[in-house]
């Protein structure tokens, strides 16, 4: 019992932290500023809960106002909004009026109502719309595990971090725990293939 227990221990640390150091390492080149960012057909904004009122949270409001000034400066020629569509909590439409607000055309916005995970979001972006490269947008604590699924999923992605990479405790804790399953992930998942016929593929 008293060997049992250490050797648990370590066979936890290893599941959990060993995902998150592979993770790390895979998308440490692919993590760049706003103003280093490539010019890409398409930035992916991942939903982020809402406030009172149906107005995005203050984590949902960052990733938008990265997005904005990634659009406002030419990096990215579309806005792609993941996240969910429930009658009662509409992240898409928030996201959408919040950007076009913002001086976004309706036309540069496309929606996926089902993108409900990082990977759904990621796999519908590939298999749906027809994304190959992107630009995403959440934040750092965040930004890793979402590029590591792009990736994975065949999409030449690089991450911004959004709100200046600012770490949140309770949300780092979570990412601890959602690495190993992207992991996972990626690896059970086959990449999805692209649309037979995708005009916005890019």
């Amino acid at each position: 019992m008293r060997r049992a227990a250490p050797l648990s221990l370590a066979v936890l640390l290893v599941c959990v932290v060993g995902p998150t150091v592979y993770i790390e390492l895979a998308t440490r080149g692919h993590l760049v500023t706003p103003e280093a960012a490539p010019v890409v057909p398409w930035g992916i904004v991942f939903g982020a809960g809402l406030a009172p009122g149906g107005e995005p949270s203050p984590i949902l409001a960052e990733r938008l106002e990265t997005a904005l000034g990634l659009w406002r400066t030419g990096r990215v020629e579309r806005l792609l909004l993941t996240g969910n569509a429930d009658a009662y909590h509409d992240e898409i439409r928030s996201m959408r009026r919040y950007l076009t607000k913002g001086g976004v055309p309706e036309r540069a916005i496309s929606v996926d109502l089902e993108g409900l995970s990082t990977f759904d979001s990621c796999w519908r972006a590939r298999g749906v719309f027809g994304v190959q490269r992107a630009i995403l947008v959440t934040q750092a604590f965040h930004l890793p595990r979402a590029v590591f699924l792009a990736r994975a999923a065949g999409i030449d992605s690089v991450g911004v971090p959004a709100g200046g990479g600012r770490w949140r405790a309770p949300y780092v804790w979570r990412e601890l725990l959602a690495r190993p399953l992207a992991v996972v992930d990626a690896w059970v998942h086959p990449r999805p293939p692209l649309p037979a016929a995708s005009p916005l593929a890019g």
